[in-house]
């Protein structure tokens, strides 16, 4: 008899004391199980700083647990399955829980064991709460979600009416990257020997730029709403040469394994606002990236299915371009910047994302599950249910148009507006045809032209079309755009 009374499985993204299953847990009767799954780190191309944050913030997490009396089974086993069934060879088939799992993929696996799930409170909205919601929408729009759940949870409202007399102040938080402008510095952590010993194992040489314990992502915060929240709003769309982070939070990997939750978040935001030490936009701003994109992404994640993310609704079938696996594989300097900072460091922050990353697949026509798996494989906060819906629905709008009424494509000119990037580049974002044209420039048109058809039925997409109809030079701009896309799958342009 082990005295044991209960097995709970903690997963490497439900990494909190206070929250999931550990918040009903009991020291005395209750066994921690954490699988580190040999699958789970060698199945796919990690970016090792990714594998590095996970393993590392694992580890430390069963430390933690340790020292509050819990009992910790931290097992490397071939796969989770396996080691939940080592687990119950040792201490026997007692009864097995955990917190619903993040993943299609993983709530499979516990079904199959049939280990029970409680309904997860890593998110303030329940799956139940958006199912209700989004089963009365004809259009999925995120705003209207935001706007409900400002009210629900009495966050920057009054009387049910927004603070300030505006849901959103996205206009405002439009600028480009200011020049001589000095961005505030970054935390950086220091590694422990329990750092330095995953780092060997891995054989990788760790950043200081993440946090692999709960004091640190406190710290983490603390330094955002400090130094970067009130810059925060009317520089987030801006992407510089100058600086990777701007003042972005970098809190979204600790959201997305459990170190810091949703609602403490918010909340230290919130008292910097009403101590007066962040302006309206920006504090709102942030408070709808958590409060709204981050819990209506994962929302929609479980309600559009587990099959949403094998659509391909503009058959778009280009193999992965090499400049995604190695940065020097392109003169575009944009292009060349993003991928070289995901190497570094794993991440890039959302505008890089959407505006170079996700833009370039999109108007290449680049197959979208490649290119989903070169995302999830790559950024240290990517979670599945982060990047299906952001990926397959907005960036390369391969579900025909269910979460997103139009495409994000953008040609060189938005792109030379809110970045630095232009400058130096060996390309010229105001040609469309010509040696020297952008490639974004020429692939935005010709992207338009291919799938001139498919959208014309779409009102969001008229001015667009109606510019492409206007191009006089159209012959030799699809010309150009033929030899973009040779070069680009060469790795020469």
């Amino acid at each position: 008899m082990t005295g044991f009374e209960r097995i709970i499985i903690v997963p490497f993204d439900q990494l909190s004391i206070e929250h999931g299953v550990m918040s009903s847990a009991n020291p005395r009767t209750d066994l921690v199980v954490m699988i580190e799954s040999q699958r789970m780190l060698t199945n796919r191309d990690w970016h090792l700083e990714r594998l590095f944050f996970m393993v590392s913030s694992a580890r430390h997490f069963a430390k933690a647990a340790r020292e509050k009396g819990f009992t910790v089974d931290y097992r490397r086993s071939a796969t989770t399955p396996e080691g939940v069934r080592e687990v119950w060879e040792q201490y026997g088939r007692l009864p097995t829980v955990s917190a619903e799992p993040a993943s299609f993929g993983q709530a499979r696996q516990f079904a199959e064991l049939g280990v029970e799930v409680i309904e997860t409170d890593f998110f303030l909205t329940t799956r139940s709460h958006f199912f209700a919601w989004a089963s009365q929408q004809k259009t999925y729009v995120m705003e209207n979600f935001y706007r409900l759940q400002r009210v629900r949870l009495g966050i920057l409202v009054e009387g049910g009416k927004p603070v300030d007399g505006r849901w959103n102040f996205d206009e405002d938080n439009r600028l480009p990257p200011p020049k001589s402008y000095v961005w505030p510095p970054r935390l950086t952590h220091l590694r422990d020997e329990m750092d330095l010993e995953v780092a060997k194992q891995l054989g990788h040489e760790a950043t200081d730029l993440w946090a692999t314990t709960r004091a640190g992502a406190l710290q983490a915060l603390d330094h955002f709403i400090e130094h970067n929240l009130a810059g925060f709003g009317p520089l987030e769309d801006a992407s510089t040469n100058d600086d990777w982070s701007l003042h972005h939070s970098l809190l979204s990997p600790y959201l997305n394994v459990g170190l810091l939750h949703a609602r403490e978040v918010v909340a230290e935001a919130l008292d910097a606002f009403n101590r007066g030490e962040a302006p309206i936009q920006s504090v709102e701003a942030f408070v709808r990236q958590i409060i709204g994109w981050r819990e209506y992404i994962n929302g929609m994640y479980w309600f559009l299915g587990e099959g949403y993310e094998q659509g391909n609704g503009l058959a778009a079938n280009r193999k992965l371009l090499p400049l995604f696996t190695d940065s020097k594989k392109t003169q575009m300097n944009c292009v060349s910047s993003v991928v070289s900072d995901v190497e570094k460091r794993a991440w890039v922050h959302h505008i890089p994302r959407l505006m170079i990353l996700s833009n370039l697949a999109l108007v290449t026509s680049t197959n979208p599950q490649e290119f989903l798996d070169w995302m999830r494989e790559n950024f240290i906060d990517a979670s599945q249910w982060v990047m299906v819906p952001n990926v397959i629905g907005m960036g390369v709008h391969a579900d025909g148009g269910r979460l997103m009424t139009k495409p994000y494509a953008a040609g060189g000119a938005y792109i030379n507006r809110m970045t630095q990037y232009c400058k130096g580049c060996v390309y010229d974002p105001k040609l469309r045809a010509g040696e020297n044209a952008c490639p974004f420039t020429t692939l935005y048109w010709d992207f338009l032209d291919r799938h001139r058809e498919t959208f014309s039925k779409n009102h969001r997409m008229g001015q667009q079309l109606m510019g492409l109809n206007r191009l006089s030079d159209l012959p030799e701009l699809k010309l150009r755009a033929k030899t973009v896309l040779a070069g680009l799958d060469r790795g020469t342009i």
